[in-house]
Order: structure tokens, then C-alpha cells, then sequence
């Protein structure tokens, strides 16, 4: 491939921009063309050049068509160029003229954008009457505004908090007279002396309580002992000894052989959910960056990756729940005792790493577990809809492309982090939920989306849509309709023989 074009990134965010969109004009008057979609992937990557590439020239029409998409939410507003203030051929000084009164200030988020323009109405610069100096008459080209940007049909307006405590989208009551059963259920098998693990499965599958989740998920994790008398004890040890790896390891991050280790994290860190403030703070940020390096020097084959970071979350607002009755999204967490905060860090450390030991083989060299994952979603999907997946296939859609995010995230960047934990219950709940259960959420996920994959007719609309599902507005009962068809995939495909055999 030559020099000027890049190749797709898997999980990405976005498809490489193409700058087609905004350089393929003249730098005089912008023309409102609108350039065929590509319809494969072949033809998408023909048409995008390098979105890196991008010179001095390139950068001021970039900014010029940022400044016109802000002035054309103006009403009868146009742009006159300076230069035409004054009549040509006269060093006299403008006279005011009686329409110059009645010039628009300039908008104070256009400061800056306008540079050497002035407004001016349109009634004025089309009345025939109007020759004074500021006729633009002779002006050879005028830029219009653009027309607004009409938004992409599924992505819907996010707000900039999803708040992880809304958890019934549909509007029902926070505590009905089930749920009150189900927590004085959770309580008495909480509270005997050896609880029963398969029972708490049972009755974790559907949901966890908020009250009893810290607890309960220490337990299926295998963090906490069954028996109730060495739990206490279990906690204080497995604590001390994980600020005991602090002691030993964190100052070696900046050691040469562990600086790329250090600096990746500290780079991924900040990008950890950046529009929940709880994880902006900048102690909550150290406390991540502690468990990553942690963990990455105890794991040395397969050290840090990409998207771990994403893991701790939910284990951490989980545990900080133990601590605080209202919404965590604001919550400042430096007004917890430093008690209740190395608790919390502590905790985390040992439920990611109970996590991550199931399935690792995600993590080391040239990440396997995906690869065989994301192979598996794709001859399943073949099976269970193969009309997805030939629209897939016609347009040269890999799976990899859009996958590769569902299995190295756990479909944490598709779903709103309240709908993370209350997928991750059931997880908790599932034998290898983390690992082979996440098989058959992702092809249920897929499929939920059927009807929008198959009105999307090329190659470019497919990737933005399956890389921005519109599941904002998500709870509770949405994530019980995907696990239900998830655990219907699962009766009728994982026990059989031919499963991925046509």
C-alpha cells in the first residue's frame, strides 16, 4: 500500500477520516458536493489518504470549514471580506453609513473564527438601495453557510454522565416488593456460617442487590472463603499483602526496563470512562495506576495491555459503594478515610487479577484468546443468522474490525458502565462467564442490531455503526433481554457436536 494510506485500526474508535471530505475543495468557495460512500472495504481504503498527514495549508481549510459549520447556525447572517470595506482605487477614510448602525456584533463563540470579516444583514447586502461601502456587488465569490450537519440516524444525543445508579431505563421503582425478597434472600445465604456457592450463583444469574454485591462478588470470584468465620481474616491478609507488592515493586516504574510498562498505563489512565468524573480524579487515577503496574509486573508473560485498564472500573465503584449511599459519578473520593480507600484498592487489585487469570490467553503475545474468540463469533453468527452475516461479508466487513474491542473490553466501550455491573453479575454467576459465556452475549449483541446492519449498504456506514451502537440509554431490563437470548444460544449451540460445522 503506498505511503500515503493507512491501514484500519482494529478497535478503533472511529475509521480513518477521509480528507477527501475536506480538502478535495477549492480553498475560494467551498462546494457542497457529496462524495460517493465507499462500498467495500477495498474502495474505503482507495479513497482515504494518511488523517495524519496533514500540512499548513490543510490545517488552515480545516479550520476555515470549522469557523463556516459555527456561522451557519447564524440566521441571515453572510460573511463579507474585509477588503471590500473600502471603495477600490480610494485612500479615503469610510464614511459611516446609515446601514453600518445596524451590523451584528460578532457572536462571542465565533471570535476568532471570523478574522478579517465583518457581518453584516442580508436584507442590507441584497436591498438595491444599498451602495454605500459596504456593497459587495463586486465581490467575485461568496461563501455561504453550510447546511447543518444532520446527526447519524443511530446515535442518539449522549449526555455527558451516564449515571450508573439509573439502572430501570423503563421507569420502574427502585425497590419493589421482588427485589426486597431477593435481597432478604442474599442476606440469609450471606449470613451462615458456609454459604453455599452454587445457591448464591443461582440467585446472582438475574441480578445482584446493590447492598450485598461488594460481598458477593468477592465470593464468586474466589476472593472470599464460603466459610463466614475466615472471611475477616482472608480480607486483612490478602490487604496487608498487596500494599506489601507496593512496597516492593511500585518505585521500580521507573527503572529503565519498566518505563514503557509506566508510561503506558499513565497514558491509558486519564482515557479510563473520561466522561464519569469519578475517574478523573487525580487520587482515583493514582490508585489505578498503582493496580496496573502491580499486576503487570506479577504477569510478566503477558504484562500490560491496552483495555485492562477498563477492567478495574467496575470492580472499584462496586467496592465504593460499600462506602457511600449517594450516585458515584461525582462523588470525591478524597473524603473517605484512607482506611476505607486502600480497602477498596486492595480489593480491586485481587478481583481484576481473579479476573484477568481466566483469561489471560486474551492478553499475552499477539492476544490468542481474541483471535480464537473473535473466530468463533464469526462462525456462530454464520450459523445462528446467515443473512448478518453475508451483509457482513458483501461488504468486506471483518469481525475483527469491530470485535476485537467486544473481547479485549468485555463490551465495556458498547455499554454504559451501569450496565457493565449488571452484566458482570451474571458473569460472576456463570461458569467461565468471563471467557466462554462473553461468546454468546456478543453474538445476542450482534443480532440485537439486525435490523440496522442490513439497512446500512456500505462498507464505511457498517464499521461507524457497529463501533457506536447507540446503547446510552440502556438498564437493567435491556441487559436481561441480551442475556437471555445469550443463554439460549448457549442451551442450543455449546453442547453440540457440529457446532461450527456447516
Amino acid at each position: 500500500m503506498s505511503a500515503n494510506r493507512i491501514l484500519p485500526v482494529y478497535g478503533a474508535q472511529q475509521p480513518p477520516l477521509d480528507k477527501s471530505f475536506l480538502f478535495g475543495r477549492s480553498r475560494v468557495h467551498i462546494q457542497h458536493t457529496k462524495n460517493k460512500k465507499a462500498s467495500s472495504f477495498h474502495e474505503f481504503a482507495r479513497n482515504t489518504s494518511d488523517a495524519w498527514d496533514i500540512d499548513d495549508e490543510s490545517e488552515e481549510v480545516l479550520h476555515s470549514v470549522s469557523c463556516e459549520a459555527k456561522m451557519a447556525d447564524v440566521n441571515d447572517v453572510d460573511i463579507v471580506p474585509h477588503c471590500r470595506l473600502q471603495e477600490a482605487n480610494t485612500h479615503q477614510p469610510v464614511t459611516k453609513s446609515a446601514s453600518e448602525d445596524q451590523l451584528h456584533r460578532v457572536p462571542a463563540d465565533l471570535e476568532g473564527c471570523v478574522g478579517r470579516h465583518l457581518w453584516k444583514r442580508r436584507d442590507e447586502r441584497e436591498s438595491p438601495s444599498n451602495t454605500g461601502p459596504y456593497d459587495v456587488a463586486d465581490v467575485t465569490l461568496m461563501r455561504k453557510p453550510l447546511k447543518k450537519l444532520q446527526p447519524h440516524p443511530f446515535r442518539p444525543i449522549i449526555p455527558l454522565v451516564a449515571r450508573i445508579s439509573d439502572q430501570n431505563a423503563s421507569g420502574a421503582p427502585s425497590m419493589t416488593l421482588r427485589e426486597k425478597t431477593r435481597l432478604e434472600k442474599f442476606r440469609q445465604l450471606l449470613s451462615i456460617l458456609n454459604t453455599d456457592l452454587d445457591e448464591l450463583r443461582t440467585y446472582s444469574w438475574p441480578g445482584i442487590p446493590r447492598d450485598v454485591r461488594p460481598t458477593t462478588w468477592r465470593l464468586l470470584s474466589g476472593y472470599l472463603p464460603a466459610n463466614k468465620d475466615r472471611r475477616q481474616q482472608t480480607l486483612q491478609r490478602k490487604r496487608a499483602e498487596y500494599f506489601g507488592f507496593i512496597e516492593q515493586y511500585y518505585d521500580s516504574r521507573n527503572e529503565e526496563h519498566h518505563q514503557d510498562t509506566y508510561r503506558q498505563i499513565h497514558i491509558d489512565i486519564p482515557r479510563t470512562n473520561p466522561l464519569i468524573p469519578l475517574f478523573q480524579q487525580p487520587l482515583v487515577q493514582e490508585i489505578f495506576e498503582r493496580i496496573l503496574f502491580i499486576w503487570a509486573i506479577r504477569h510478566p508473560a503477558s504484562g500490560y495491555v491496552q483495555g485492562i485498564n477498563d477492567l478495574v472500573t467496575p470492580f472499584f465503584v462496586v467496592f465504593l459503594t460499600e462506602h457511600i449511599e449517594d450516585d458515584v459519578e461525582n462523588f470525591d473520593v478524597s473524603s473517605l478515610s484512607s482506611d476505607a480507600l486502600r480497602n477498596i484498592e486492595a480489593d480491586s487489585f485481587w478481583s481484576i487479577s481473579k479476573l484477568l487469570d481466566g483469561i489471560q490467553d486474551n492478553y499475552t503475545f499477539a492476544q490468542p484468546g481474541i483471535q480464537k474468540n473473535v473466530k468463533a463469533l464469526e462462525e456462530l453468527v454464520s450459523r445462528i443468522d446467515s443473512e448478518v452475516h453475508c451483509h457482513l461479508q458483501k461488504y468486506e466487513v471483518e469481525y475483527l474490525q469491530f470485535a476485537f474491542r467486544w473481547m479485549n473490553n468485555l463490551l465495556m466501550r458498547e455499554l454504559p458502565l451501569r450496565c457493565t455491573i449488571r452484566l458482570w453479575d451474571t458473569y460472576q454467576a456463570e461458569p467461565e462467564g468471563f471467557s466462554h459465556f462473553h461468546l454468546y452475549v456478543c453474538a445476542a449483541f450482534l443480532i440485537k442490531w439486525r435490523k440496522e446492519i442490513l439497512d446500512e449498504e456500505d462498507f464505511q456506514g457498517l464499521l461507524m455503526l457497529l463501533q457506536n451502537l447507540p446503547t446510552i440509554h440502556w438498564g437493567n431490563e435491556e441487559i436481561g433481554l441480551l442475556l437471555a437470548e445469550a443463554y439460549r444460544l448457549k442451551y442450543m449451540f455449546a453442547d453440540a457436536p457440529n457446532h461450527y460445522r456447516r
